[in-house]
Formats: structure tokens, sequence, C-alpha cells
């Protein structure tokens, strides 16, 4: 038996219990976590912007030690450094034979599995394949990846979903060419790791928007070059600081239609406009036919920040070793699993940048 996180309805506070775990099957991984990150699709999660089977355990941003293998399992063996993969490519799939992994068409099939039970026998999901909200987990081989030599094994859970989400969005969505403006709405989690993505890429100037002047600090530090509090202002905020222009590039982490249009704002004639937030079907974004020709704006979605993970990992880490890129600076609290709902709080209020519960 292990402590884990329960979401056991859509709205509902989450438990903290204890539940049974069976041994890995064939094809399966056990894991013992070190670190899980608090995300917001967390929170999207258990309030229903996202659905998934429940009851279930939450937590898709993690990274622990192998514990035991199942039958077949050759790519990690027990005592080995993981990062929990949580969207992993079926690799058959039309968009896995294009090299779109990041939109494969079977990632999330595990969601709908059994792979657990509460102490009264009531049967577990895993919310985001990984259910990483717990002391151990039972996962499918392809749902966890080597950490890579010189990551440590607590931060390197950031690298399963604000690292890779950031940094994908800013170097393969966004494609930020070095000298280029980039302006990134949301200093949370994503946002911190986008910035410093900007930074690594080179860009000229990184302008950070948040709703909280308290932020500032942590944007900087990540590398924004200048700070704006939201407000209905901030788009020719931003085009005053870029000469009038815009922005070559802007990075939308919060997933509201406000911001997302506030983005598109911010962006210059022929600039790109990257939406890695994930918003309700209720945020409608309205855009007139005239103003979509006249600017020759590009607006883009941008998944798992457009990532092939096993690619991906190797070369976080060589930013990691290098010192560009720096994982502690996106954790503002480390906590416990009793501590999620306060973190899920912070998060909807708009303070701090990436909880971790620590195990």
């Amino acid at each position: 038996m292990v402590s884990a996180a329960v979401l056991p309805a859509i709205g509902a506070p989450l438990e903290i219990t204890r539940i049974r775990l069976p041994e890995p099957g064939p094809g399966q991984v056990r894991v013992r976590l070190a670190a899980a990150g608090v995300c917001h699709s967390d929170l999207s999660l258990s309030d229903g912007t996202m659905r998934v089977p429940v009851p279930a355990v939450l937590g898709h941003e993690g990274a622990g030690t192998v514990l035991a293998v199942g039958e077949g399992v050759t790519h990690v063996a027990p005592g080995d450094g993981v990062v929990l993969n949580w969207a992993p490519s079926c690799g058959s799939c039309h968009h896995c034979g294009i090299g779109e992994v990041w939109l494969c068409a079977h990632a999330l099939t595990g969601v709908a599995s059994v792979y657990a039970t509460a102490e009264d026998g009531t049967e577990l999901h895993p919310g985001l394949n990984v259910a990483a909200f717990a002391e151990e987990t039972v996962v499918a081989a392809n749902c966890v990846l080597p950490v890579p030599d010189g990551v440590p094994l607590t931060e390197a859970a950031l690298l399963g979903c604000a690292v890779l989400t950031g940094y994908g969005a800013v170097h393969h969505s966004a494609r930020v060419r070095e000298g280029e403006s980039v302006v990134v709405f949301g200093a949370g989690g994503v946002g911190l790791a986008a910035l410093q993505a900007a930074r690594i890429a080179g860009a000229g100037s990184v302008i950070a928007v948040d709703v909280s002047p308290g932020k500032e600090e942590l944007a900087r530090r990540a590398g924004a070059t200048a700070y704006v509090v939201a407000s209905d202002a901030t788009a020719k905020e931003v085009r005053a600081l870029t000469g009038g222009h815009g922005a070559d590039v802007a990075v939308e982490c919060v997933g509201r239609a406000a911001t997302i249009r506030a983005a598109w704002d911010a962006t210059r004639r022929g600039g790109r406009t990257t939406v890695v937030g994930i918003g309700g079907k209720d945020q409608q974004v309205v855009f007139n036919a005239l103003e979509i020709f006249h600017w020759g704006r590009t607006l883009s979605g941008c998944v798992y920040g457009n990532c092939d993970p096993a690619a991906d990992l190797p070369v976080l880490a060589e930013h990691v070793r290098a010192g560009r890129l720096d994982l502690d600076a996106l954790v503002t609290d480390r906590i416990g699993l009793a501590d999620i709902p306060s973190a899920f709080a912070n998060m909807a209020e708009g303070r701090g940048g990436r909880a971790l519960v620590v195990f």
C-alpha cells in the first residue's frame, strides 16, 4: 500500500489515502516517485475543464527510481532514474508516421484503464497515464524515459511537462530566431520555462506578462528583460517595448480568451502567436476576417511543446549541464501530497511558479 492523492469525482476535493498497486505485468514498470510537479492541467482535470475517468490518481509531471520491471522491458532496469512521459507515442498512427509524435492518436488510451485499487476495493484510473501524485506508480514501459546524466532526480520531474512544453513552444512551435523579440503571457511553471527557452534561443528582448506584480523577480531570473503587469493596455505596452511594432513572437501560457486575444494583439504584423495554455470550451476567441488578412500573423496551437521527449530530453539535459537551463528557478514551493489542494488554489489565484511535491 502507498499514499496517493485521489480525485474521487469531478469537482470534488482530492483525498489523500492509501492505494494498492499490482506488481508490474508484461510491458510495465513500477516506479518510486522522487518528485511530482503540480501543473495547471491537473487543476483542469479536477474541475472538469479536461475530462478523465474517475476516480483517478492525478499527476503527470514526475520522476523517480525504477523498482521493478515486467516481462519484455529492456530499456530500463531496477535502480534506474526515470522521467515519466504522460503522452507516449504509439509509433504507428498517422501522426507518428509523419513525425508529429506529440499528436499521437493513442497517447492517452491508458487513462481509461484500471491501474490500482483503493483500500475499499474501488478501482482507480491513472489520471494522465502516469498517476504521479503517489509515492509509487505502475505505468506502461513507454511512459518512462531514462533521466539523462547530470540532471538531479528531483528536479528532473519538471522535464516531464513544464520544461518540455515551454522549451518546445519556443524552439519547435514558434521557432524563435536569434535577435527576435518574444513576449510570454503567464509566468507560471510553463511560462518561466518559455522565458528561459527564449533566452537560450538568443532572443533580443524577452517580455514577461502576468497579472501578479509579485512574479517580476521570478520572470527576470528566468530571462525576462522587461515585465508587464497584465491590463487592458498590455498589447500597447508590448508594442512600446518593441519599437512600436509588436513582438516577433508571442507565447500564451494561460489558456483564456482574453490572454489569447492580447497575445495576438501584441504580435507584430507578420509575427507568430503560439497558444500553449489549455482553456475551456466556453473561452471563445473572436477575430474578424479583415484583421486576419491585414496583420498577416500566424496563430498556432501547441501540444506538449510539439516535442518528441525521447529526442528532446538529451538536448534539455545538455542545457542543464551547461548552466543555461536552471530547473530550480522554476520552483517556488516544495510541498507534500497533502499540500496539493493549496497549490491548486495558488495557481487559480495566479500565485507562484511551480509547486513540486517531494517524496
